[in-house]
């Protein structure tokens, strides 16, 4: 091989690492600038569409601040204060009580990421049209996300969560984001509001 040959694959295989380096360090600063826009103080609200294999399809709102989130859809309703879920049916008027795992969250709530991906995950990125996709893969093979696909606007608003857990997919598309000012108070379920609830406390 000639000296310029040697320079010249010495000069791609620089280039590739160089490439393969920025490439992992630009997947996770689009998500540390998506979560910070989603950290705001007052919180968010935002429409939502999840199709699951295992949940079947719902639509409803959700509201953020920080990682207390409350969900509303057709069949339920979802409060979640950081630590406590209550889960009200309404079909059967029956509130579950429990203590959900970071798994159990991110499917219930597409901004859960933000405490997830910050460790335990490798990521790459790729440009899908106006939008980034970020794939993400556990580096614990405990982990029970086996697999997520997040897609951020160009102004790094979260659009979309893809994510298999044993083996079943979930989508949670993500519209109308908005700032809100939300109390501390509306992430808990009062039960003055459901007096004909039936309280279930599986914790």
């Amino acid at each position: 091989m000639s000296h310029i040959s040697t320079i010249r694959s010495i000069f791609i295989i620089f280039m590739i690492m160089l490439s393969t380096s920025t490439y992992a360090i630009d997947a996770k600063s689009v998500l540390d600038k998506t979560a910070a826009q989603l950290n705001s103080k007052g919180g968010i609200t935002a429409t939502y569409t999840l199709n699951s294999e295992k949940l079947g399809k719902s639509n409803g709102t959700i509201a953020v601040k920080g990682n207390k989130f409350h969900a509303t859809s057709h069949q339920a309703i979802i409060w979640f204060d950081g630590k406590t879920q209550w889960t009200y049916m309404k079909k059967n008027e029956e509130v579950n009580v429990s203590n959900p795992t970071g798994a159990q969250l991110q499917a219930l709530n597409p901004y859960n990421f933000i405490n997830l991906y910050k460790k335990g995950y490798s990521y790459t990125l790729k440009t899908t049209g106006n939008s980034y996709e970020v794939h993400l893969t556990p580096s614990n093979s405990n982990n029970q996300i086996e697999e997520m696909y997040i897609t951020v606007s160009h102004q790094f608003v979260l659009q979309q969560v893809r994510m298999k857990q044993k083996g079943k997919w979930t989508t949670i598309s993500v519209s109308n984001l908005k700032p809100a000012k939300l109390s501390d108070s509306s992430f808990r379920f009062n039960a003055k509001d459901y007096p004909k609830a039936e309280v279930i406390d599986l914790r």
